[in-house]
């Protein structure tokens, strides 16, 4: 990554990208060298500092490129030019010649190739602004089919003209319902750190509660909507009201399910709810003592930020990298030639790949901070900063664990986005067997990657515990959870679902608020890509908040695991844990019918120095 990024800047031309270039190679508002076999290179184009296209309708739509001559001038034209004369006249007034360089602007009327050789007419007026110094035409015709061209994978116009006619329409409910997500994500954050106790009973009663008073709501409005359908409206206006009547009825189905399914997993796992209880406990007073790990997301994502801003610079940089050649119109276009042309698919690959360290930069440092606490029998003898602490230890000593595991899910990743592509690219002209074959081989490689992501996670846990290296991380990781499959199954996944619960709590709170304030507007609009656009937007917000509670309950798990695997409460192997924990153990014992002797096994080897100071 940083040999691509050293040869873009070296050989590309950052000028060429900001500034423009013609097309004979020269950079507009600066002196030029000659290009050796390019006519018209190494011209002097210091007082031209915007690129104007003679003729901008010329589009290359499969490649969506301009094709047309590019020339540098000194300004662009600000009134629409109806004729040769008016072009004529505007270089004499202006200074800026419009025609190409080998035309003076007295030959622009007389010179017979100045059809050719000058822009197409009328000339367009241009923004007032130019766009990245180029001349940028103001209602201009052709650009109705360049938008036309990029929104082919829609077959029916008259339904997305719809859909955009609702989003636009309802922009400023849609911006009020995303903010109300965001509160209720905090709102159940602060919740989960106070009242951890009885959250899983709230939560457990207000999804229910709100489920069946959703379903009531959705066909409550399907009814009145029903009634009140009048059928001597305007053609328009009729097809929105029916096609408004259909969501509702497909809302109240979809959420009748729902609640159905849900009532039936709530009376499955009623038991073994209240044996989540302490587990979410000791996550509620994790977030006491570590309050730095609810900003965890905002630094990730800056981080994020950061690097997917330097990607993109770099993949412009490649873009103007590469030696002056010829190309179809005998202009002059810089390419890559040999394998260095290739560079670009290993910067996709480090796009994949360094993603994924950041995301698992973030889950090394909350297990760093969560082993710190669990494994500190004197809660006051906390490090000042637990998650700064785990930073440096991450920095120091782990930089290669989280790289490997990063690597590992993008050679998972990486062939399964290749099969999705080809999957695209062969819809509608491969078999049925073919497609399926498809499907199922990216099915596969989806459930893979989720595996080696909950195994990632719960290695770095390891290696938080004892440092060691991830493969070694990953074995005692593994060995830890096959020994306590009934636990996983039956502990942390209901932890899981309760977080899942919260979500969809928040999404359903957001949703139902958006059908009543949509159905409050009375505009003759469709709701379904506003409504689509809400909830994702409140699941996404809901996820990253309540993604670091989920990660906490995991290493918790984890940490709990081991310490009942090589502790008894005997003299010389006290349980790390806390009191309501150890009511835990019992509970979970009784419930599960476990033995209540703990496991034998090779001990993992002690805890690195500066983890816990025990």
């Amino acid at each position: 990554m940083g040999f691509i990024c050293g040869f873009s800047i070296a050989t590309g031309a950052a000028s060429r990208l900001v500034s423009g270039y013609d097309s004979y190679g020269n950079i507009c508002g600066q002196k030029n060298t000659k290009i050796e076999g390019f006519v018209n290179s190494g011209l002097d184009h210091s007082n031209h500092k915007y690129v104007f296209f003679l003729d901008p309708c010329k589009l290359d739509l499969v490649n969506r490129k301009i094709k047309s001559i590019a020339l540098c001038v000194s300004e662009c034209p600000r009134e629409e030019l109806q004729t040769l004369n008016d072009v004529k006249k505007f270089a004499e007034t202006n200074g800026s010649a419009l025609c190409d360089y080998s035309l003076t602007p007295s030959q622009y009327t007389t010179d017979s190739s100045a059809s050719s050789l000058c822009p197409k007419l009328p000339v367009p007026k241009s923004a007032p602004i130019p766009f990245f110094h180029r001349c940028a035409p103001v209602n201009i015709s052709c650009y109705a089919k360049f938008a036309e061209a990029l929104i082919t994978f829609v077959s029916d116009n008259s339904v997305l003209h719809r859909l955009i006619s609702g989003v636009m329409t309802s922009k400023e409910i849609i911006m009020g319902l995303c903010l109300l997500s965001l509160v209720l994500s905090m709102i159940l954050m602060v919740i989960i750190r106070y009242i951890s106790r009885v959250l899983v009973w709230i939560i457990t009663i207000l999804v229910v509660l709100g489920s069946l008073g959703g379903t009531g709501v959705l066909w409550w409005l399907y009814a009145d909507k029903k009634k009140s359908f009048n059928e001597n409206l305007p053609p328009d206006q009729l097809q929105v009201s029916k096609d408004n009547l259909q969501a509702l009825l497909v809302y109240a189905i979809a959420a009748t399910v729902f609640t159905v399914i849900l009532l039936l997993m709530m009376l499955i796992m009623r038991k073994r709810v209240a044996l989540t209880i302490a587990l979410f406990h000791v996550a509620g007073k994790v977030f006491i003592h570590l309050p730095l790990l609810v900003f965890q997301p905002f630094w990730t994502f800056f981080a994020l930020l950061l690097f997917w801003v330097y990607w993109v610079m770099v993949l412009l940089f490649l873009g103007t990298a590469g030696d002056p050649s010829t190309n179809e119109q005998g202009f002059v276009e810089f390419r890559i030639n040999g394998p260095l042309q290739y560079m670009w698919w290993y910067h996709l690959v480090g796009l994949i790949w360094i993603s994924e360290f950041i995301l698992a930069c973030q889950q090394m440092t909350i297990a760093g901070a969560v082993v710190t606490y669990y494994f500190t029998r004197n809660k006051n003898d906390l490090p000042f900063t637990p998650i700064l602490a785990s930073v440096n230890r991450l920095i120091r000593y782990h930089l290669g664990t989280v790289a490997k595991g990063a690597f590992i899910i993008t050679l998972v990743k990486i062939p399964r986005m290749i099969l999705m592509y080809i999957h695209s690219q062969l819809k509608g002209k491969e078999n049925a067997c073919a497609r399926c074959m498809l499907k199922s081989c990216i099915c596969c490689l989806w459930c893979l990657e989720k595996c080696l992501a909950y195994l990632n996670q719960n290695a770095y846990t390891a290696t938080a515990i004892n440092s060691t290296n991830f493969c070694t991380s990953a074995k005692d990781a593994l060995v830890i959870l096959v020994e306590n499959v009934l636990r996983v199954a039956a502990i942390n996944t209901v932890g899981d679902f309760m977080l899942f619960l919260g979500k969809i709590l928040i999404v359903s709170s957001t949703g139902l608020a958006g059908v009543m304030l949509l159905n409050y507007q009375r505009d003759y609009t469709v709701w379904v890509l506003p409504l689509i656009i809400v909830c994702l937007f409140a699941f996404l917000v809901a996820h990253c908040f309540l993604s670091i509670y989920e990660m906490v309950v995991d290493v918790l798990f984890l940490c709990f695991a081991i310490d009942t695997k090589y502790n008894d409460g005997s003299p010389g192997k006290e349980f790390y844990m806390d009191k309501v924990l150890m009511e835990f153990v019992e509970n979970s014992r009784r419930a599960m019918k476990e033995p209540g002797s703990a496991a034998e096994g090779r001990e993992l080897k002690p805890m690195a120095s500066g983890t816990s100071t025990a």
